[in-house]
């Protein structure tokens, strides 16, 4: 804990921890908008479905190399006659 000997030294850290409260409020606001923002895009509908269509395509893509490459098809399911 720190000792004071005069009231100019309180007054002086009073003085710095009000600014540096200041600060600290306006970061957390700018931090707050630039989540807002970003949620804001990643989150949108257009956002939603092109990623939604895009991976899709992508794992289409994938399984279709490995098929060309290795031969290997998808195990479909048989059904079975009764007899």
């Amino acid at each position: 804990m720190r000792r004071y000997t005069t009231f100019e030294e309180i007054d002086r850290d009073l003085k710095y921890l009000k600014l540096k409260s200041q600060i600290d409020k306006e970061e957390l606001k700018l931090g707050f908008s630039e989540t807002k923002d970003t949620v804001s895009e990643t989150f949108s509908p257009f956002n939603l479905i092109a990623n939604t269509v895009a991976s899709i395509a992508k794992k289409a893509f994938v399984l279709k190399m490995v098929d060309l490459l290795i031969g290997i098809k998808p195990v479909k399911k048989k059904e079975y006659e009764e007899d």
